[in-house]
């Protein structure tokens, strides 16, 4: 099966470079997923294409307006179609939407501009996301983020065993990595990962793991289940860090 994604937005350059070096690439190369952009301005409204207006009610900057967007939807919209809006109020893009998107048959972005969106275009998608608690110019980087999340999970897009194991993937960030020398400046390899048993190597990877995350994202330690060994060994590395 090919994803397909149909991104709209006002700035085609923005999202077609990206998606043109790098995995994104090969994996549309491969046949994987199909990304078209669109111009919304193919939309517009008039002479002029116009797609933004003056608020009600008056304030600064304009508004995308729902016409374009509506007309756009209209026309690329199928039964099997998620359509998703960028936008800052939008629920937090984490990892298990990433896969919930990459099952999903066709996608379509809506990247919002300007102060904001009509707010009559929210009744028109399934999905809003929003990729951090900030604002940024508009909703190309966010919708370059999620096509990038999404596309690396589609099967055989990249080897399965680096998705296992990344970040996330288990709740939990991923474990220290090392390549050569074995020293810098001082500085060793932990010498499990040169021992040779590979059993010790996950034993400590795992529980490497387990104390990034507490140090670093203690609060997705608060919503994942821990097993009866994990609890011990959270326990455990609170006690080192006590003692530190």
């Amino acid at each position: 099966m090919t994803l397909e994604v149909d991104v709209l937005t006002l700035f085609p350059a923005m999202i077609e470079g990206p998606l043109a070096e790098s995995i994104p690439a090969r994996i549309q190369d491969q046949g994987l997923a199909t990304v078209r952009v669109h111009d919304l301005r193919r939309w517009g409204l008039g002479r002029h294409r116009s797609v933004d207006d003056a608020p009600y009610g008056g304030g600064a900057g304009m508004v995308l307006r729902i016409e374009p967007v509506a007309a756009a939807l209209d026309e690329l919209q199928r039964p099997d179609s998620t359509v998703v809006l960028l936008d800052p109020a939008g629920t937090v893009f984490r990892q298990p939407i990433a896969h919930e998107l990459a099952a999903r048959h066709h996608l379509i972005l809506v990247c919002a501009r300007y102060e904001g969106v009509d707010d009559r275009i929210r009744d028109l998608v399934d999905l809003e996301l929003s990729i951090g608690d900030y604002v940024v110019t508009g909703g190309e980087l966010p919708a370059l983020v999620v096509i990038d999340a999404v596309l690396r999970l589609l099967p055989g897009a990249i080897d399965a065993a680096s998705v296992d194991e990344e970040s996330f993937a288990d709740g939990l960030l991923e474990y220290p990595q090392y390549t050569r020398p074995a020293e810098f400046r001082g500085k060793g390899v932990p010498s499990v990962l040169v021992s040779g048993h590979h059993g010790e190597v996950r034993r400590w990877r795992h529980r490497e793991a387990l104390r990034r995350t507490m140090e670093r994202r203690r609060d997705l330690l608060e919503v994942r289940p821990l097993s009866d060994e994990e609890r011990r060994l959270v326990e455990e590395l609170q006690d080192e860090s006590s003692e530190d």
